[in-house]
C-alpha cells in the first residue's frame, strides 16, 4: 500500500533541518524499494520548509513506524504531519 507522509516544518527551524538532513537522507535510503518518492517542500524563497515522502508498506502501522523513525521527526522539526493512503493513477 502506498502512503503519503506530508510534514510541515516549525517556523524558523531551517537550521534543525540542515543539521539532521544527512541522517534523514540515510534513513530514507535504508528503505530501498519501499521508498516510492521523497523530496522537500519549498517556500516562495526556495527554502526547504517541509517534506513529502511516499512509501510502499504493508499497512498504516508500518507507515506510522516509518514516520516516527525519521530523524527529522525525532529532532522535533515538524509543526504538522499527515499520513494518508494514496492510490497512484497516472502516469
Amino acid at each position: 500500500m502506498l502512503f503519503v507522509i506530508r510534514c510541515i516544518d516549525k517556523k524558523n527551524h531551517l537550521s534543525v533541518r540542515q543539521e539532521n538532513r544527512p541522517a534523514h537522507v540515510e534513513y530514507l535510503k535504508s528503505f530501498g524499494e519501499k521508498l516510492f518518492a521523497a523530496g522537500a517542500i519549498l517556500d516562495d524563497d526556495e527554502q526547504m520548509c517541509g517534506s513529502v515522502v511516499i512509501i510502499d508498506v504493508a499497512d498504516r502501522a508500518e507507515s506510522d513506524a516509518f514516520a516516527a523513525g525519521d530523524p527529522y521527526y525525532k529532532a522535533g522539526l515538524f509543526a504538522e504531519r499527515t499520513i494518508d493512503r494514496w492510490n497512484k493513477v497516472l502516469p
